[in-house]
């Protein structure tokens, strides 16, 4: 059996693993998806100091409270940047890293250097005068879903922790950059063998793994099957 610690992005929760769960169960696998503080059913908790160590430190107790080493520890997203940085402080409690489609850190860089132009969108768009400490969910940011499943995801996203995105990360341990990870894309469309050839090259020379999902950026929701098949892989 192994354990998988799934993580998601902005504005999301554990609840967005509700498909994906049952599936690695199924196979005879532990999960735990936790919730990061300030969002999902813990958006009550509203601290202006929470940041990324916080959300960092929110993975690390999972690990140490629930005993857990020789982890898949996927981060969706924000929480896909999130993971090597989990990594950084339990090195030898991880026994592979997966990004799906999520911002790759940087040592000294913060969130918010990474995504261009999101972060100029969201500080005229998503912050509300009244609600300064936080990033509001963009109404018409639908994330590849689509029907029923948009209405009940629409119906659960919570507004982000602002510092969360302004906090400088660090990268600097050399056995969390020895713990093997792998990169899944959500690419909406297949990508042609080249296409794949290239990604795949491109992402080595970052030691990084490749794998795409030709679905929308919520993969856990719009293609579950797909995207536990990549996982049981890892194992």
């Amino acid at each position: 059996m192994t354990t998988f610690i799934l993580v998601h992005g902005m504005f999301h929760g554990g609840w967005c693993w509700k498909k994906v769960t049952p599936l690695l169960r199924a196979a005879g696998h532990g999960v735990f998806t936790p919730t990061l503080t300030g969002v999902g059913e813990r958006v009550h908790l509203r601290y202006g100091d929470i940041d990324l160590n916080t959300h960092i430190q929110d993975v690390v107790n999972v690990f140490e409270y629930e005993d857990l080493r020789d982890v898949i520890l996927v981060g969706h997203s924000f929480g896909g940047t999130l993971a090597p940085l989990v990594a950084e402080k339990i090195p030898d409690r991880i026994a592979h890293l997966v990004n799906l489609d999520g911002p790759f850190p940087e040592d000294g860089k913060a969130l918010k250097d990474l995504i261009g132009d999101s972060w100029e969108f969201f500080q005229k768009n998503a912050i509300d005068p009244a609600d300064p400490e936080r990033i509001q969910p963009i109404a018409d940011w639908t994330f590849g879903v689509s029907g029923a499943d948009l209405e009940w995801m629409q119906s659960k996203l919570t507004p982000h922790p602002l510092r969360t995105l302004t906090t400088t990360a660090t990268l600097a341990d050399p056995a969390a950059r020895a713990i093997p990870r792998t990169f899944i894309a959500c690419t909406d469309n297949p990508l042609s063998a080249e296409e794949h050839a290239a990604e795949t090259k491109k992402h080595a020379d970052l030691g990084w793994g490749y794998r795409a999902l030709p679905t929308g950026h919520d993969a856990m929701i719009t293609a579950p099957e797909a995207l536990v098949t990549v996982l049981l892989d890892l194992v």
